[in-house]
């Protein structure tokens, strides 16, 4: 016998089994921003957010773990899309598109602490296995290191490995983004003055 769908919402015509599906990981990323843990995630609050039946979440997703994937996916390409975004924006120069990219990596996080928390404070992310961690979790790290190494060839930031270099920087920018949220009472300067000290003592970057 069919499942009853939860009123409010109309039954998804033929091919639009994506769009629920996109519904599902939006409510459940709506859940894990508001509270920055994926342990206390409940399908059947995500099925009632996104309109439906809870039967439904699993014609989508065979479990917790898969929803939490398809939500962490989602959100670093959000990250992702972010980060390429203010680069493509900023001023002429890597050095600059360097900034840039750093400063949109602290905007999301300042912004919207439940999910940043999520992307790189939860377990899920350490533990949804090593291909996910290569695709998903390492990719803001990646594009640091691309934006060292272009800095580099322009000759606007000290040379070294752009790897090396990287790590100190990224750790240096979580530090700035989960700090703030943590202890926002703190008299702190301005998320960029703290980047642009970040870059110019690490990496020599000229200040902005």
């Amino acid at each position: 016998m069919a499942q009853k769908r939860t009123a409010g919402r109309r039954r998804n015509a033929k091919g639009e089994g994506e769009r629920l599906r996109a519904e599902l990981i939006e409510a459940a990323a709506g859940i894990l921003a508001e509270t920055g843990d994926e342990a206390g995630l409940s399908l059947r609050e995500v099925a009632r957010r996104a309109g439906v039946s809870s039967p439904a979440v699993y014609l989508h997703f065979t479990d917790k773990d898969a929803l939490l994937a398809g939500v962490l996916a989602s959100r670093f390409a959000m990250l992702g899309h972010g980060i390429g975004a203010a680069v493509a924006a900023a001023p002429s120069g890597p050095g600059e598109r360097l900034r840039a990219g750093c400063r949109a990596y602290v905007d999301l996080a300042v912004r919207d602490p439940g999910t940043y928390r999520v992307l790189f404070g939860g377990r899920s992310a350490a533990d949804l296995g090593r291909d996910f961690r290569e695709t998903q979790t390492h990719a803001p790290f990646r594009s640091l290191a691309d934006g060292i190494a272009a800095a580099q060839a322009e000759g606007v930031v000290r040379p070294g490995d752009p790897f090396r270099l990287a790590v100190p920087v990224w750790a240096a920018l979580h530090g700035i983004a989960t700090l703030r949220t943590a202890r926002p009472h703190f008299p702190w300067p301005g998320a960029g003055e703290l980047i642009d000290d970040v870059l110019a003592g690490l990496l020599g970057l000229p200040r902005a």
